[in-house]
């Protein structure tokens, strides 16, 4: 996936916001918690797309060789793709997705509220 497509999908979530920090890192948020990364520090890293996953997808995307534990946030059960052509693009976004509604769904009630989530 070209890192535009990433960024346009990410931000068609509802509620998400993009920042740029850490060396020109892409930051995509909601509710002002994280849910991917692109670009920046994250390239340096040698790597493709972070992202955060469910305890499923972590094992599966890391067995298959497609991702490994994304550095400093594995512990969150996040991964790194090893490209962003990795994934075909359809499967990306569901991932994307499923990142967003994890952090979704850790939010407070009156945040989701907030949002307009609820």
């Amino acid at each position: 996936m070209r890192p535009k497509t990433f960024e346009s999908h990410c931000l068609r979530l509802p509620a998400a916001t993009k920042v740029v920090q850490w060396e020109g890192t892409s930051v995509f948020k909601v509710g002002g918690k994280m849910f991917a990364l692109a670009g920046g520090f994250v390239e340096q890293l040698g790597g493709g797309f972070m992202f955060k996953t469910s305890n499923m997808a972590y094992q599966m995307l890391i067995e298959q060789g497609l991702a490994r534990p994304a550095p400093y946030l594995a512990r969150a059960q996040w991964v790194q793709l090893v490209s962003n052509n990795a994934l075909r693009d359809a499967e990306l976004k569901a991932y994307l997705n499923q990142a967003h509604a994890l952090i979704v769904a850790k939010l407070t009630r009156k945040s989701r509220k907030a949002l307009g989530l609820d």
